[in-house]
């Protein structure tokens, strides 16, 4: 065809009649290309979904409160609300500029309770624990105030050589007219000791305590803002029990104590 001659491959020379380079492992080549690509491809995938995950788990947790009347409001972090059929992100108020919802009276009896449970709660074994989150509830000069007294006075060294166990249940917690922010509550208490006889001995009391906090700001730490600036206890009514036989008067269900 246009004069051109097919030329027959046995006529030709011994090294013409080889096969170019790129005839023999096109295939072989052809196959790596594709995995090479394929392989970009799922890296940058892979990247991508990392760095995704990171940025959600950077993210500060959604808080959302829900008052007496049923709504629902956003107090810290972001979350998202379709109006109009678009989605728009709503986003709280910071939590250090002091402009965000104040806490409810809900949430000051919550962390009443809480400080209550773990600082007045604990056992030989646990001890170290209970104070510790204790005081991250409280303020910053209050808990420097309570270290030194702890330091002072040993406490953790008493209650582990005496092998002290206290429990709390607590009564009623009520705000104190007049005053923000100040709980004033009733609980039973029950302390067991062992002393250098190894003779158990049960303290049992009716106790009031009052619980001043102080609003410092909502955070991811204390989504309540609320801190323990003040506390104090006052024993009303108890007996101290040495006999054989203890009884724990939190565990009878039909003991009743008023106080």
């Amino acid at each position: 065809m246009f004069g051109l001659k097919h030329r027959i491959r046995k006529e030709l020379p011994e090294r013409a009649q080889l096969s170019k380079y790129y005839e023999m492992d096109g295939a072989l080549r052809a196959y790596a290309n594709r995995m090479a690509v394929l392989g970009i491809l799922s890296g940058s995938v892979a990247a991508i979904a990392l760095g995704l995950f990171a940025y959600v788990r950077l993210q500060p947790p959604v808080v959302i409160r829900v008052d007496g009347a049923g709504e629902a409001s956003v107090v810290a972090g972001q979350t998202l609300q379709l109006q109009n059929g678009l989605l728009r992100s709503v986003t709280a108020a910071a939590a250090t500029d002091g402009n965000g919802p104040g806490p409810s009276d809900v949430e000051g009896r919550a962390v009443v309770r809480r400080f209550l449970t773990t600082y007045l709660t604990y056992t030989p074994a646990n001890v170290e624990r209970q104070y510790a989150e204790a005081l991250n509830l409280m303020t910053s000069n209050f808990r420097t105030f309570t270290m030194n007294r702890f330091r002072e006075d040993d406490t953790v060294g008493k209650i582990k050589v005496e092998a002290i166990t206290s429990s709390l249940k607590i009564r009623s917690i009520e705000p104190v007219p007049g005053l923000p922010w100040v709980y004033q509550v009733f609980a039973a208490k029950e302390i067991h000791r062992l002393n250098n006889q190894r003779i158990e001995s049960t303290e049992k009391m009716v106790s009031r305590y009052q619980v001043r906090l102080v609003f410092s700001g909502r955070s991811q730490t204390h989504p309540t803002g609320l801190l323990v600036g003040e506390f104090w206890e006052q024993q009303m009514v108890g007996e101290r029990d040495i006999d054989l036989e203890q009884r724990s008067l939190l565990l009878d269900r039909e003991a009743v104590v008023k106080p």
